[in-house]
């Protein structure tokens, strides 16, 4: 089976971009290819809309919300977006379907409704589901063997990191599976939602644990930041002194904590207890993690407390909001760093 990438995916890529070559004659011409997008948070709406504009057929949609789907086919219309009313009609209508859901509970449910309707319903030509979401290696391997058990039915996941980068479809896609299958998706992600695959070969649980490891080490440096920008203000040298301001040191400074621009407290936590969990299980040990873990869930207390001195401007608080546990321990506004008060000169 080959499912080559349209015309309008046929961009040319440097081999550090894909490090596949390009699939051979296709089985299921481009044309007739339907895929789907399961799911529509702060990354997968980007993710949905940027596959959508690649793709030749309509993209179908489903969100538990209709009101994101909606807003997707608003913003490119009917003949770019269908929606469809439940996850059969997904699992029933397209070739290949991506899901990005927001936590591994989540994920199994949609998948257990996947399979159910798939047993009853054996597909007879070729199907890819695609699992963006950032879950739980061990998870990853069984929905592995749940989807491959129904004959035609293939599996891969695609982790993604940078969020900022969803809107201009420059994610990094982590991606790892059957080779023939993850090379044939490969060619559908990029340039449609990333600029570089790295292939973690056949193990999909490799692919999730190479994205916790490196949201351990984002999850540290935004700690870490915190920390010193928040002794910087306490002490009266100004956290804007710092030389280092750059990503998420910035979203502090600004207190711009909008969780539909970066990862969401929720999300940050989801990730930081896979980390502590892999950690674990591998016989190692993340002090950094933990400490940002607990840094969390103060601000996740303090998003909703009504005994909080300041509140945040978004519906949703990102994961660089850690900062402001640390500034209420320095007895600082959690969400207002223009009342921490100005440079304090000798």
């Amino acid at each position: 089976m080959a499912l080559s990438p349209s015309p309008a995916m046929s961009r040319v890529h440097s081999a550090t971009d894909l490090p596949f070559s390009r699939p051979g004659t296709p089985v299921l011409h481009p044309a007739n290819l339907v895929q789907a997008f399961v799911g529509l948070g702060s990354m997968g709406y980007f993710m949905a809309r940027n596959i959508a504009r690649q793709s030749e057929k309509s993209l179908l949609v489903w969100n538990r919300t209709r009101t994101k789907s909606e807003k997707l086919q608003r913003e490119l219309g009917p003949d770019k977006i269908k929606i469809v009313d439940s996850i059969a009609d997904v699992a029933g209508l397209a070739d290949v379907i991506f899901t990005n859901l927001a936590n591994d509970q989540v994920v199994n449910a949609v998948y257990d409704e996947i399979v159910s309707f798939l047993k009853a319903h054996p597909p007879k030509t070729p199907k890819i589901f695609v699992e963006t979401s950032t879950i739980y290696p061990a998870v990853a391997g069984e929905l592995d063997a749940k989807i491959t058990s129904i004959p035609h039915t293939h599996f891969v996941v695609a982790p993604v990191w940078g969020p900022p980068a969803a809107d201009k479809a420059q994610l990094i896609v982590v991606l790892a599976g059957e080779y023939k299958i993850r090379k044939e998706i490969a060619y559908l992600v990029v340039p449609a939602v990333g600029r570089k695959v790295i292939d973690m070969g056949g193990n999909v649980e490799k692919a999730l644990a190479l994205k916790l490891t490196g949201n351990a080490f984002i999850l540290g440096a935004i700690e870490l930041l915190a920390e010193t920008m928040t002794l910087a203000d306490k002490s009266g040298v100004g956290a804007a002194n710092l030389q280092m301001l750059i990503g998420y040191g910035q979203k502090m400074l600004t207190d711009s904590f909008d969780g539909a621009t970066a990862l969401s407290i929720e999300g940050g936590l989801k990730d930081a207890s896979h980390i502590r969990r892999l950690a674990l299980e591998s016989n190692t040990t993340v002090p950094t993690v933990d400490i940002a873990h607990q840094h969390l869930v103060t601000a996740r207390a303090l998003e909703t407390s009504a005994l909080s001195p300041s509140k945040p401007p978004f519906e949703i608080l990102d994961w660089s909001a850690l900062v402001s546990a640390l500034r209420i321990a320095a007895g600082l506004p959690g969400f207002d760093s223009a009342k921490h008060g100005g440079v304090q000169k000798a």
